[in-house]
């Protein structure tokens, strides 16, 4: 059973929408101050400090006169935000993530969770607790026949529109009939991907379209005093037209991987440091607009749902620069280099679809073996130059993983 949240719109009434913007506070104030009480006590006495202790100063702190307006809310968000926290730091110390951090009413998006006590749902209809009536929900897709949410979190984004998660078991999410296909993906920004096949994607370039729009919202913002109703308007269209282009993209790239996992078996993608391409201030703007860390996760856990397999390769791998009938390694390749020809065998390539080509082999090799393509980093006493050194080992893991270039070719083509 697949664990699936369905979200949709709703439409508080303005009562309704003064609880939940006073829960929302109250649920960062909570959380920050836990931080702080965390923070310190490490530092202090290096102890740290659990969720049931963190409880107990909740309680406590609804008992003071500074904190007493913790009452009026419901209990479960704020407890639910202590949870969270307690799970930041369980992932900071196990060195998947990195310290929490304090959340600030401009930076981060209103939430808040309630469980099973926290709401009642009948008929179709959901009510939270000490809030009067039921939400206005707009139910765009129903859920599943008989489900019952565990969780459900509202929130409240930065252009103003209120949403409502509902956490369910999804009992109609099954693996799909296999399939005999697989595909090789290359990321790129002059087309989203291009696939092994020989298919490019066109890159949509959301942001682009709305940035002349976007500009001329930003600069009247600008020119507005602080503090001042109408630069909060004007922070309002800011907002909404960032909103405009990320549910445009969101949309395309869910129909997009939606239709690459129901076409192919196994799809394989290279591990881009999507972060450190970010430090290019030429192309950041692009590659943030590209959404290629997106797309891996929506592959991610679609393949999971659906009985797909998702291989991702090693970025060292010289895909680009490997013939993908022969492995002939070329020694430079430049940029705006976009066809060459193979110095070895004479085939003439496109550098992306080789590029697709090769990652897709490298896949299969992984699949196939069940081990990385790119072996463990060697010594540095060989003096060799580190970029040349690096692609030799990337395609000697090509080339040895069942032994013998005559084994690397068949995979290459």
């Amino acid at each position: 059973m697949v664990q699936r949240a369905y979200r949709y719109r709703f439409y508080p009434t303005s009562e309704q929408a003064s609880v939940l913007s006073r829960t929302f506070g109250c649920a960062r104030l909570v959380y920050n101050r836990a931080l702080d009480v965390r923070t310190a006590a490490w530092q202090a006495e290096r102890r740290r400090l659990t969720y049931p202790q963190t409880s107990a100063m909740l309680t406590s702190w609804k008992r003071t006169e500074e904190l007493a307006f913790l009452n009026e809310v419901a209990a479960v968000p704020l407890q639910q935000s202590l949870r969270h926290l307690q799970g930041a730091f369980v992932a900071f110390w196990e060195g998947r993530a990195r310290h929490p951090r304090f959340k600030t009413k401009r930076r981060h998006y209103d939430a808040a969770e309630y469980t099973r006590s926290g709401f009642r749902f009948q008929h179709g209809q959901l009510t939270l607790v000490k809030l009067r009536g039921p939400l206005n929900i707009r139910w765009s897709r129903p859920l599943p026949e008989g489900s019952q949410p565990s969780t459900v979190t509202v929130s409240r984004d930065p252009a103003g529109r209120w949403y409502v998660s509902l956490r369910v078991v999804d009992s109609t999410v099954r693996p799909l009939p296999p399939v005999q296909t697989h595909v090789g993906i290359d990321a790129g920004l002059s087309s989203l991907m291009t696939l092994s096949t020989g298919e490019r994607i066109t890159n949509p370039r959301y942001e682009s379209q709305d940035r002349a729009r976007l500009a001329r919202a930003q600069r009247v913002l600008s020119r507005r005093r602080k503090g001042s109703n109408n630069r909060a308007k004007a922070r309002l269209r800011v907002a909404r037209i960032y909103a405009r282009i990320s549910d445009r993209r969101r949309d395309h790239l869910h129909k997009l991987t939606t239709r690459l996992v129901r076409e192919n078996q196994t799809i394989v993608i290279e591990d881009l440091h999507v972060r450190g391409m970010l430090g290019n201030h030429s192309l950041a703007r692009a590659i943030g607009d590209a959404a290629w860390s997106e797309l891996r996760r929506m592959l991610q856990y679609k393949c999971a749902w659906y009985g797909r397999d998702l291989v991702v390769v090693n970025r060292w791998l010289p895909s680009s620069k490997s013939c993908s009938t022969c492995g002939h390694l070329t020694d430079q390749l430049a940029l705006s280099v976009r066809n060459w020809p193979c110095q070895r065998c004479g085939s003439w390539h496109d550098r992306d679809v080789n590029a697709a080509k090769n990652i897709l082999a490298a896949g299969r090799a992984v699949a196939a073996c069940g081990v990385g393509v790119r072996p463990q980093r060697e010594s540095s006493r060989t003096g060799r130059p580190a970029v040349k050194q690096e692609a030799q080992r990337a395609t000697a893991g090509l080339s040895t993983l069942k032994g013998g270039e005559d084994v690397k070719r068949r995979m290459l083509s």
